[in-house]
């Protein structure tokens, strides 16, 4: 019998933990360790920061539906993976021992690498964790009875663009909603080379897509910033030139801010020697195992993928859904297969799929693979991706309520794709 052991509970250690169960008998066991109660749909804090969904609304309690699925868990913190020993130690003092463990945790905040920066004691508000959306709600209902100036964007070494600008976007909607525009003067900041990066060398004709949309809507943008620091009511960000050197520096005041902090991995896999690299973030190979620890895989934005290329302010490479749910699978596959003693071959696809909202329409984007060269480069505009958005935050919430695993992404894919190509040909054929 064999004990296998995922750590983290969310969009990618789930849907582990699920797939998990689903592929082995019950004589295995299957543990789900995570430091909170509930589920969380992260694509959906961007809503919550400005009061379009409540926390409730996004959060689904994860010790009945685990149970339910003969899955057991164990709330508590990890503090540290000690894979010489293939145990965990724990929060509360106890040890949990393992056979396989996968390590799905995302990542640790790096707020603290700039001066002012999150929401912790600094004056930048966050959409990474649902309870950080919550608290920038809080600050939204206090700027709407004094608006002023916003500056929103993501700061040097972020790997996660999207969120960043679907907030930006949404806060303008929301704000055009209120008759407010007129008095809210906003600037995007970004640590990517050119508008529509993302951390992926762009997707189809994302630059040109995110940057008239920025235009169209009076968002003015600075991008190879870097963030030097963060005071009460301005920050500095300084525009770094391709040779390194800062071509620019700006004080931009503003009355609310959320930037998007770099990300690092968490304490418990830091400086563990062959498991991380110095950013504490997982090593794993195509098969996502790694390579010192053949019994440990990992998931998600914890895992260490280089950077596209040199640019002179870092810029990370994100982790989609549809990737991690790639990971996921071949991680299952990959267990199940040494369990049964043969090899573990199972590759992820590493693709991206990403329907970006702007509160009224959005952009919708597929890689294949994620990194370039890919087969499928295709992005695409419209009111439809904000409904597909709604729709597909309803079928995840309803899919983890109902604890199963049911792929998404590449569905998605194709469909999305398949739906602008009908419209298309809809539109030559009428005109």
């Amino acid at each position: 019998m064999a004990h296998i052991v995922i750590v983290g509970a969310g969009i990618g250690g789930v849907p582990m933990a699920l797939e998990m169960r689903g592929r082995l008998g019950k004589p295995h066991r299957v543990t789900m360790v995570a430091d909170t109660p509930t589920f969380h749909f992260t694509p959906s804090n961007p809503w919550v920061a400005v009061g379009w969904r409540k926390p409730a609304q996004i959060k689904v309690p994860l010790a009945p539906m685990l149970k339910r699925r003969g899955i057991e868990f164990v709330q508590q913190r990890v503090t540290k993976v000690l894979p010489d020993q293939n145990r965990l130690d724990l929060a509360d003092g106890q040890t949990l021992a393992y056979d396989y463990l996968v390590i799905a945790t995302g990542p640790e905040l790096a707020f603290d690498e700039i001066e002012g920066l999150g929401p912790h004691g600094g004056h930048t508000h966050s959409v990474c964790h649902v309870d950080h959306a919550d608290s920038a709600y809080d600050g939204w209902l206090e700027f709407l009875d004094n608006p002023g100036p916003i500056v929103v964007g993501a700061v040097q070494g972020a790997s996660c663009f999207g969120p960043a600008y679907e907030f930006a976007f949404i806060m303008d909607t929301e704000l055009r909603r209120r008759k407010l525009r007129d008095r809210v003067p906003m600037t995007f900041v970004t640590s990517e080379p050119y508008i529509g990066h993302l951390g992926l060398d762009g997707v189809g004709d994302t630059k040109g897509l995110l940057e008239s949309e920025l235009r169209q809507r009076h968002i003015s943008f600075i991008t190879s910033a870097r963030v030097a620091k963060v005071g009460a009511d301005a920050m500095t960000v300084e525009e770094v030139g391709a040779g390194g050197e800062v071509t620019a520096t700006h004080d931009l005041p503003f009355s609310y801010a959320m930037m998007l902090p770099a990300f690092r991995g968490v304490e418990a896999v830091r400086g563990v020697e062959g498991l991380s690299n110095p950013k504490g973030f997982v090593l794993v190979d195509k098969t996502q195992r790694n390579a010192a620890y053949g019994n440990i895989f990992a998931i998600g934005v914890c895992i260490a993928i280089p950077p596209m290329g040199q640019y002179p302010v870092p810029v990370g490479v994100p982790k989609t859904g549809f990737m991690i749910e790639s990971m996921v699978r071949a991680t299952a596959d990959n267990i199940a297969a040494l369990i049964e003693g043969r090899e573990a071959t199972h590759e992820a696809t590493w693709n991206a799929v990403c329907l970006a909202d702007f509160g009224d329409e959005g952009v919708a984007f597929v890689a294949m693979p994620q990194i370039p060269p890919r087969n499928v480069n295709w992005a695409s505009q419209g009111k439809w991706v904000h409904l597909a958005k709604i729709a597909f935050e309803k079928f995840f919430l309803n899919k983890v309520r109902r604890g199963v695993a049911e792929p998404f992404y590449e569905r998605l894919a194709l469909d999305v794709m398949g739906v602008t190509k009908t419209r298309k040909r809809a539109a030559e054929k009428a005109g």
